[in-house]
């Protein structure tokens, strides 16, 4: 059987209708979704990701400064386990490492990257190592937005915001496996007011793709994991050139074949699609797809080869099948009804 787990937002500031950490357990035969837990630890669930063996289930609390842990059951539900307050604002994003000995977290306001120390029994221990991201001035930070491993777990790519205070950016910082400390090996500094938010790292792991979250783009480099090196050479516009209105890029990704990025926009609540030229990494736009809901906070790709966007103001997943061949997304008319679902985990 497989498993999905959406994170919910719930808190009234954020506007949000959601109840928590919700599992579905999806059928192999005709795809469909059937809630069979909802869980409220903490408030605002958000994003999550599994340890290496798929035993144990992360899950940050966006807009408090809290981590929680769950063993995940045999019939796919979630027991708590521990939470640890790590004391930096609005943890956005959480990974573990290529040991599964550390948990790494991204805050937003306390613009610092947390190492924390993972139990066997999948418990969250200590804060072991804490990498910030200097502001303008001093006590200011820059708001880390991302924590995402290259291909091997060597590096990891973390994308920073400005917001006034600090400087928008992507950074690429060596991993010490044994220490869960980060080395800065390379810096890309965005333009004023672009805002780097999420990036997406091709299998081939010498291409990476960076969207920006304000200046509606999606950005090319190329990254040398013996050096650690990043070269920015391509930007596109992640909305036709017809749009003038307001719009923010918030996800990408790439397909399951490498053959394509894909990133979503917000308020325009449209999915943008590049193919990437095979032989040098570049990007060409093949369409742009409405996305059937409201404000596509994050969206992302099933082992069944279909993609599943996360509307959170519409309280909708939205089910689309993608065309490797042409680039074309197109909805299969399955729609998983849920409140201000932010984060989608596959088991």
């Amino acid at each position: 059987m497989k498993y999905a787990y959406v994170g919910c937002r719930t808190t009234k500031e954020r506007n949000a209708r959601g109840e928590g950490l919700k599992v579905y357990e999806i059928s192999e035969h005709t795809g469909e979704w059937n809630e069979i837990q909802c869980l409220k630890t903490e408030e605002n669930p958000s994003f999550q990701c599994m340890d290496n063996e798929q035993k144990y289930l992360y899950s940050v609390h966006g807009d408090f400064t809290f981590v929680t842990s769950y063993r995940i059951k045999e019939d796919g539900t979630l027991e708590f386990i521990n939470k640890v307050d790590i004391g930096g604002k609005n943890p956005v994003d959480v990974t573990v490492d290529a040991e599964n000995k550390h948990v790494i977290v991204a805050t937003l306001q306390g613009g610092t990257l947390y190492t924390i120390e993972r139990k066997e029994d999948g418990s969250l221990g200590e804060v072991v190592q804490k990498f910030t991201y200097e502001g303008k001035e001093e006590g200011k930070v820059s708001t880390i937005h991302q924590c995402l491993w290259d291909r091997k777990k060597n590096y990891l790519f973390a994308c920073a915001q400005g917001r006034v205070n600090g400087y928008g950016q992507m950074r690429a910082l060596k991993y010490d496996h044994e220490t869960g400390a980060f080395t800065e090996t390379d810096r890309f500094m965005a333009r004023t007011w672009d805002e780097p938010r999420h990036a997406a790292v091709h299998p081939n792991n010498r291409w990476v793709y960076m969207c920006e979250e304000k200046g509606n783009k999606v950005l090319y480099f190329q990254f040398d994991e013996n050096t650690g090196k990043m070269k920015a050479l391509q930007e596109l516009s992640t909305v036709p050139e017809t749009v003038t209105g307001y719009s923010d890029a918030s996800e990408v990704m790439i397909d399951p074949s490498g053959e394509y990025v894909i990133v979503s926009n917000r308020y325009t609540d449209s999915m943008a699609v590049y193919r990437i030229d095979p032989t040098t990494g570049y990007m060409k736009n093949t369409g742009f797809f409405p996305c059937l809901g409201k404000t596509p906070r994050f969206f992302c790709f099933g082992d069944n080869g279909k993609c599943y966007v996360a509307n959170e103001d519409s309280d909708t997943i939205i089910e689309f099948a993608f065309d490797s061949v042409t680039g074309w997304m197109t909805p299969t008319l399955r729609i998983i009804e849920t409140g201000s679902p932010v984060c989608i985990t596959f088991r």
